[in-house]
């Protein structure tokens, strides 16, 4: 496994730049981000659409994959009150002044994304790297 540090900037999104940096990674998973956010944007469990809160908020852990074809990443952070919620990352989450990422990348293994017809959505799918092109 080899690791990508990296420190995201105040006003870049959290889940594009991810998802920008996943385009190099065919199998990677988070494992460690702090920092803070003025914007949270997240998808509640069972939720169809998305939820849009102003910060500031801390973020406590952000966990999940991440690949060529997309990423999966949940987040939990607290707000002013020390209130804690969390979700799916979606879009148009802001840094407010920092988020410090760490990743781990897998040498010998690909993560897709592909339909499934039991829950309807995209679901991953763990080869191999020389399955991944057969």
């Amino acid at each position: 496994m080899k690791t990508h540090s990296q420190r995201l900037l105040p006003g870049d999104d959290l889940y594009f730049e991810l998802l920008t940096l996943a385009k190099e990674w065919p199998a990677a998973f988070l494992l460690s981000c702090v920092g803070s956010l003025k914007v949270l944007s997240l998808r509640l469990a069972g939720a169809e659409q998305e939820k849009i809160l102003q910060g500031p908020f801390e973020i406590l852990s952000l966990s999940g994959t991440c690949c060529l074809s997309g990423l999966h990443l949940h987040i939990c952070v607290a707000d002013k009150e020390g209130r804690v919620f969390g979700g799916h990352l979606k879009p148009g989450s802001i840094i407010e002044t920092t988020a410090e990422i760490v990743v781990g990348i897998l040498d010998d293994t690909c993560f897709t994304r592909e339909a499934d017809d039991e829950t309807g959505y995209l679901e991953l799918v763990v080869k191999k790297a020389s399955q991944a092109s057969s």
